[in-house]
């Protein structure tokens, strides 16, 4: 890569546009903030548009820098201690990135024999983005994202899906009650983890259509939702009562995996 300028100023008008455009996206005004070479070849690989790429001087030279020159796509390229000024993490990988957010209609949700996760009011962007990450690398079809959910495209939570936020199909902002309603009407049924009395996991014919209904990590789901899904119970040893939401959605969504895997 060859450019034509290594920008060092917090004056030049490239470092000023990407730092407006960086705030955009952090306020979650239709762009996506990627950080690091990892997280910005999966937007590539998921066929996102980048619309601004600023790479420090050493990583322009690095593999990511000469792919991205050897495919046409165009960088800006700054000083370490500018672009370092830039990154939203304690040490920057010298890639930094804004992308246009991928957009997802309900029937690829829905699409072949549904396994979906549905979010609700998840809040902590990382646990939301690990969630994504699991319900992809079991086989899900898709997710719901209510209405008080963190956005699944803020910087934390695309860190902690690495990927899985670009490529698993989601629908997001509905209550949760209208998520259950259209679950109903397309004959998909909801299961709710309990540490209460519920049927065993293992137990659970999770083949047919189904959705994996998980709470806030603090609240849990409200009453009237959960009651509403079919109670599933993860087993557990005494004097364990319970599973984080990140830990109990793998043991179902895996089940679910190992189980469609014997047809």
């Amino acid at each position: 890569m060859k450019p034509r300028e290594i920008v060092r100023s917090r004056s030049n008008p490239a470092y000023r546009q990407l730092d407006s455009a960086k705030q955009r996206a952090k306020d979650g005004r239709g762009h996506l903030l990627l950080e690091g070479p990892k997280l910005v070849g999966e937007a590539l690989a998921a066929g996102l548009t980048l619309e601004l790429l600023a790479l420090s001087e050493r990583a322009s030279e690095g593999p990511l820098g000469r792919k991205l020159s050897a495919s046409g796509i165009e960088a800006r390229v700054f000083s370490e201690a500018l672009h370092a000024s830039l990154s939203e993490v304690e040490t920057s990988q010298g890639v930094l990135a804004i992308a246009s957010t991928p957009r997802f209609g309900e029937a690829a949700v829905m699409r072949g024999v549904p396994l979906l996760l549905v979010a609700c009011g998840i809040q902590n962007p990382g646990n939301l983005g690990g969630l994504l990450r699991t319900a992809e690398a079991a086989g899900a079809t898709g997710a719901y994202l209510t209405a008080g959910s963190a956005d699944p495209f803020g910087w934390k939570a695309l860190r902690g899906a690495m990927g899985s936020a670009f490529r698993l199909p989601q629908v997001r902002g509905l209550a949760v009650e209208d998520v259950l309603a259209r679950l109903h009407d397309r004959g998909v049924a909801p299961l709710a983890a309990t540490s209460r009395a519920g049927t065993p996991y293992t137990a659970v014919d999770l083949r047919r259509p189904v959705a994996l209904v998980v709470g806030n990590e603090g609240a849990g789901l409200p009453e009237a939702i959960a009651h509403g899904c079919q109670a599933v119970s993860i087993p557990m040893a005494a004097p364990v009562e319970s599973l984080n939401v990140g830990v109990a959605a793998a043991v179902l969504l895996f089940e679910a995996a190992r189980q469609r895997r014997r047809d």
